[in-house]
């Protein structure tokens, strides 16, 4: 549910904001005063592509910011806003709504946030798909498409999707295998020559035998063998200075002064059994450091006796650092990645086969796979008919109730070849009585009409709905007399378990309101400026007797408004 909204610098809206309850909240307001850009805010609150011309005149920038709870949806699509929001890394906050928000800039850049972080647009889509349904007149249009009337049976009939979901798994896996065979059989030539290649590259690869980290091994140990006399003499000057010349191996042409060891081992001695306490903690010092460079002279000799002797291994090692450059430059740039190419290259292999018996048990798995695609897609469509039973005489009682007492609607399941979406084509008919032929509703259904059959499926396919937010865009364009009190009077009870906002010229459907939101505007001869205010019961009597032809200055408006919102709350405490 839309906790509350405010809208800031939004076509003729200043700043604006307004408390939403639950139940039916009618929007109304003259001719240009700024309704349409409410829904224009709640669209960019859900995703909708953002339009700088949108942007007041004069501002740098349109936000729009609306909280919401979901206390009242189910506990799956509970479960479900939670974790878009958090894989957002945004959170609910301390009153537990998910705080959404919209700007878009004068130069037509646009930012979203979701739970208090920056998100993309369509996250905000995303997260709107569990908790706001907006229905305006485009949104009548779209109803014409045949895959929008499919998605209205299948919304109508919850079950239909687990079968949906478990042919469209059947399905992908035969096209997958109907791909794979056209290409093993189209294209035999081409995969045998790519099969040469790949064994080859394998070949090459395996003779050689790389190991992981290889080549940059090879870098630090051909550069230690192009300078291992001087590492050597570096190594042994070193171990001379600490242990003397004959650690050394008694080498030549090294100073004969006495070794490190040697003097800090009589330094150690000299103090080491003083009664002073300074000079003993300095004993115990000089006796760390002792040890420290026993530790450094068994590593100088292990370095030294690691030091290659054979000439030879600096050719080796040359020779096999040109065969692994050899390898990174026809494959990958490292040996670790042309070890990964050989391994994706072998599977690669090991899945192309173009012999008579591998196409003859493709062809069987592709026979197998379509078998069981066909099954799902018949259970699909027996309950597609099932259900289409069930929503044409709904809907038909409920157009019935509309101004529309011998219109009948049908609701058509024919079968297709297997598509994404199953292999069923939906389309909706409408016929004017019993007699009458029913026809698409694209050429059957007027403007209004169209209104009433959107609006009725909406009200039987949302019966189970709780806790939803709902907006209706003058979806009763075209509609007048007991016709607008039969949508008033549905849209009333669809509010029941749902927040309904709707945006209304029709004083018969505003009459149901719960909250009455009253979009007023000022207009000076620079600025035109609007702003959204919560009608008591005196002003919407007031309101409505101005939808009423422009009555509001008569006594006689004001008692037919104050009639029409009477019955109106008679009918809402029997619904």
């Amino acid at each position: 549910m839309l906790a509350d909204i405010t809208i800031e610098d939004l076509g003729v809206i200043r700043h604006a904001s307004a408390e939403l309850s639950s139940g039916l909240t009618v929007l109304t307001g003259e001719t240009g005063a700024g309704k349409t850009m409410v829904v224009t805010g709640l669209r960019l609150l859900a995703g909708s592509r953002a339009d700088a011309s949108r942007v007041r005149t004069g501002a740098k920038k349109a936000v729009v910011e609306g909280s919401f709870l979901t206390d009242e949806l189910s506990s799956s699509a509970q479960q479900s806003v939670k974790e878009i929001v958090e894989s957002g890394g945004g959170s609910a906050d301390e009153n537990g709504e998910y705080i959404a928000a919209r700007t878009v800039s004068a130069q037509g850049r646009s930012k979203a946030h979701l739970g208090g972080r920056s998100v993309p647009a369509a996250k905000l889509a995303e997260f709107s798909s569990y908790v706001l349904a907006i229905h305006g007149q485009n949104d009548q249009l779209r109803l014409l498409a045949p895959e929008e009337q499919r998605a209205a049976l299948d919304r109508f009939a919850p079950k239909n999707s687990a079968l949906l979901a478990d042919y469209q798994v059947h399905y992908r896996d035969w096209k997958r295998l109907q791909r794979d065979f056209k290409i093993r059989t189209e294209s035999r030539r081409e995969l045998a020559q790519e099969v040469d290649r790949l064994q080859f590259a394998i070949d090459e690869i395996d003779e050689i035998s790389p190991e992981a980290g290889e080549d940059e091994e090879l870098i630090t140990r051909i550069r230690r063998l192009q300078d291992v006399d001087s590492l050597r003499e570096q190594a042994m000057s070193a171990l001379t200075a600490i242990d003397g010349a004959e650690a050394a191996g008694g080498s030549d042409g090294f100073s004969e002064t006495d070794p490190a060891s040697t003097l800090l081992g009589q330094a150690e001695s000299a103090v080491r059994g003083s009664d002073d306490p300074q000079l003993s903690a300095l004993a115990d010092k000089l006796g760390d450091i002792t040890t420290q460079l026993g530790e450094i002279s068994a590593e100088l000799g292990g370095f030294l006796g690691e030091l290659p002797a054979d000439p030879d291994q600096l050719e080796s090692a040359l020779q096999r650092q040109h065969e692994l450059k050899n390898l990174t430059r026809k494959y990958a740039p490292t040996i670790s990645e042309v070890i990964a190419w050989r391994d994706a290259a072998e599977k690669r292999l090991a899945s192309i086969d173009t012999s008579a018996h591998a196409l003859e048990e493709l062809q069987k798995r592709m026979q197998t796979a379509e078998k069981n695609m066909r099954t799902a897609a018949k259970k699909l469509s027996a309950a597609r008919l099932r259900a289409a039973g069930e929503l044409e005489k709904a809907v038909t009682a409920e157009i019935q109730g509309l101004a529309m007492p011998k219109a009948r609607l049908e609701v058509a399941v024919r079968q297709i070849q297997p598509a994404e979406s199953g292999a069923d084509e939906v389309e909706l008919l409408l016929a004017p009585n019993d007699a009458a032929r029913a026809q698409p509703l694209s050429t059957a259904a007027s403007g209004g009409e169209l209104s009433r059959v959107m609006l009725s499926l909406e009200v039987i396919i949302s019966a189970e709905t709780t806790g939803a937010t709902m907006v209706f865009d003058e979806v009763d364009a075209g509609v007048g007399g007991r016709a607008a009190v039969e949508i008033g009077r549905r849209l009333a009870r669809l509010a029941v378990h749902n927040q309904v906002i709707v945006v209304t010229h029709l004083p018969q459907v505003a009459a149901y309101a719960d909250t009455h939101l009253h979009v007023a505007k000022e207009v000076t001869d620079e600025t035109v400026t609007s702003g959204v205010l919560t009608l008591g019961y005196e002003q919407r009597v007031e309101e409505l007797a101005r939808m009423l032809a422009g009555l509001d200055d008569t006594e006689t408006g004001r008692a037919h408004a104050a009639e029409l919102l009477d019955k109106a709350d008679q009918d809402k405490t029997t619904r």
